[in-house]
């Protein structure tokens, strides 16, 4: 396999390393900021996973979802997650593409205006952005969804209705893709969510 795309293939300058930034709060969904934080820095890109009145080096709490047979998802306590940079120390302009796992997270980040600011600018700026689970709850409160199709855990359609975007009910393992943005309904959804988020990041992957 020959993976390009990444700084360490400085003879394929076109395709240089992207700068992505991870939105996490206390309740992040576990496999949903853990895998998707990995996988992108193991391919080579540059990824900072931040929070909101937390520092780099300071923690997350996260939940884990599972899917048992009720009539909604179970919620268990999972990983601790250390954060790599400060929130307040973050410029929006300097990412060139943004994450937004699921959890309970969103429910409460949701609320910060410097949050929504954030995922403002990667819309109008045209970034390539990946949401997952209950993350579109934070472009729904940003007002980023109208005219566009989502998809998101089917519990957040409503929001996503709400604010003028259309929901897209795929398989649980499936991904959607609109324009710059890719979104799935749950952690099962990471290897079609991921596939399609490194398509929009120029990345290659050649076997």
């Amino acid at each position: 396999m020959r993976v390009t795309g990444y700084s360490f293939y400085p003879s394929d300058p076109s395709m240089p390393a992207k700068k992505i930034l991870v939105l996490a709060g206390d309740f992040v969904e576990d496999y949903e900021v853990m895998v998707p934080f990995q996988a992108l820095l193991a391919v080579g890109h540059v990824v900072h996973a931040v929070c909101p009145g937390k520092k780099a080096g300071e923690k997350v709490r996260t939940a884990v979802h599972d899917f048992e047979g009720d009539q909604t998802y179970s919620e268990k306590r999972g990983h601790d997650f250390a954060l790599n940079a400060t929130f307040a120390d973050v410029t929006a302009a300097y990412y060139d593409a943004l994450v937004v796992p699921g959890g309970r997270a969103p429910e409460y980040l949701r609320l910060n205006p410097d949050v929504l600011a954030v995922v403002r600018h990667f819309f109008e700026a045209n970034k390539p952005v990946a949401a997952l689970c209950h993350g579109p709850q934070l472009l729904a409160a940003a007002g980023v969804l109208k005219g566009r199709t989502c998809s998101a855990y089917p519990a957040v359609g409503p929001d996503v209705t709400l604010c003028g975007g259309t929901f897209a009910d795929v398989p649980i393992d499936g991904a959607h893709v609109d324009g710059n943005l890719v979104t799935g309904p749950a952690w099962p959804a990471h290897p079609a969510w991921l596939r399609e988020f490194l398509k929009l990041l120029g990345t290659k992957i050649e076997l």
